[in-house]
């Protein structure tokens, strides 16, 4: 059976030995990998999808010929660089074949350095297509993360920016962050960038199942295993084989269960309940929890070997008041998708609410501020505090920390407004422009303006 490795940059298909012989001596002298075959049986499995070859065929063989390969190859591949070896009398056929994506044909008999400088154009060709290709998917992964992970602040880009490096890979993955923050969000978007695309997503809220079934739900039963078991079970984990699946509230399991899942980590085998069969997994596990694990295990409520087990590589989500200059673009956002969903026209942001939305802290993060979106469009309440309400609902915070978010909160709104330059913006908040620039800088707000005016 045809295995091509890694190294391999010429795959030659001609039925006559001695030309095949003096071929490859001829490809080994250039410093080419070539792999030889007298037919193109069994060619078309063998070839890797992102193959950094060329082939290299004679029209006339047994079987499948030169022609019938490079339609068969170009449906596989159209870009893929498809050489032809001619005799005298089939010049048309080679002239037919390179209207019909052939990279170039030789009539024997040829130079030798004719055809590799032939190949060597091919395999610069084929590195370039490649190369683009990793651009466009890499771009593309880039839209896709940008559409489910929204934000220009600099938290938000390091957060796109750690999903991405971490998506690819088979490790297990930790993610911490509050409530309403978009935990699933991000297991979802790691999952979704990854080998593992195509198999099951598989999302469990750990804190929402009882405890007499979560055993059944994760690792599955056998009928009979217990009162009510008529019948055998697939598990959580079973059912997400060759995908990835999501635990979310981690931290909710009871120690048993915890134990049965650290042995499922270290093993990737999952043991049924009221079974001794061990079933081999191949998942990625995600976890999520709003809690500080270390700690909870000091308590005694967490495995300290689950913990290290679980964090492999772990993803910080931002709480939302960490990442003020996403809240208005997120706002407008889940206000455009709750206008399209009740078919209402979108409401007009004032500057009075914008101004609001700045200053309140979000303590139920994304999920909270998408709520307020959708009462927005109803034209309900926002059903959220005044910046200084909010500030004056904590305990003994200082009330120069009170005037100071507030202050950012004006700031920004005025930021939002779309003002053509920041001259505009300091006339309207009345201020000198060294005094905003010194404003801007100290509250890290992002500037947006008119790029055909100065500042």
């Amino acid at each position: 059976m045809l295995k091509l490795d890694d190294e391999t940059r010429v795959l030659l298909l001609d039925d006559d030995e001695h030309l095949r012989t003096a071929l490859c001596q001829t490809f080994e002298l250039a410093g080419i990998r070539v792999q030889a075959r007298g037919s193109a049986e069994g060619l078309l499995t063998a070839l890797p999808p992102q193959w950094q070859g060329v082939v290299v065929s004679d029209i006339r063989m047994p079987g499948m010929d030169g022609l019938q390969l490079l339609d068969e190859l170009t449906r596989l591949d159209e870009e893929l660089p498809v050489l032809l070896i001619t005799g005298h009398g089939d010049v048309p056929l080679a002239v037919q074949a390179m209207r019909a994506g052939a990279y170039d044909f030789l009539q024997k008999p040829f130079a030798s350095d004719l055809l590799v400088d032939s190949v060597r154009r091919a395999l610069e060709v084929r590195r370039l297509v490649l190369e683009n290709r990793q651009l466009r998917m890499a771009l593309a992964e880039q839209q896709q993360l940008g559409e489910r992970l929204l934000g220009q602040s600099a938290a938000a880009q390091r957060l796109r920016q750690q999903v991405q490096a971490l998506a690819p890979l088979q490790a297990d993955v930790l993610i911490l962050g509050e409530t309403g923050s978009g935990k699933e969000v991000v297991a979802r978007a790691l999952h979704e960038l990854s080998p593992r695309r195509n198999a099951p997503f598989v999302a469990i809220n750990a804190g929402a199942l009882a405890e007499s079934v979560i055993e059944s739900e994760l690792f599955g039963h056998e009928a009979g295993a217990f009162t009510g078991a008529q019948k055998k079970r697939i598990g959580k984990f079973e059912y997400a084989q060759g995908g990835t699946i999501f635990l979310d509230e981690i931290e909710s399991m009871t120690l048993e269960v915890q134990v049965k899942l650290l042995r499922l980590l270290q093993e990737r085998v999952v043991e049924r309940v009221g079974s001794n069969q061990l079933i081999p997994l191949d998942i990625r596990v995600i976890a999520a929890t709003k809690e500080d694990l270390l700690l909870a295990a000091d308590e005694g409520r967490f495995r300290a070997d689950l913990y290290y087990r679980l964090n492999v590589a772990q993803v910080q989500i931002p709480p939302l008041r960490d990442r003020r200059d996403d809240v208005l673009s997120l706002f407008v956002h889940f206000l455009g998708q709750a206008c399209q969903k009740y078919q209402i026209a979108e409401p007009g942001l004032p500057a009075a609410k914008r101004a609001l939305l700045l200053g309140h802290d979000w303590p139920g993060n994304v999920r909270e501020l998408q709520n307020a979106a959708e009462r927005f469009a109803l034209g309900l309440d926002l059903a959220i505090a005044t910046p200084l309400q909010d500030l004056a609902a904590k305990e003994g915070l200082p009330l120069p920390q009170q005037v100071e978010a507030f202050e950012r909160a004006l700031i920004a709104a005025e930021l939002a407004r779309g003002h053509s330059s920041l001259r505009l913006v300091a006339e309207a908040l009345q201020i000198p422009r060294k005094t905003l620039h010194d404003k801007i800088r100290k509250y890290e707000l992002h500037v947006q303006t008119d790029g055909g005016n100065p500042p």
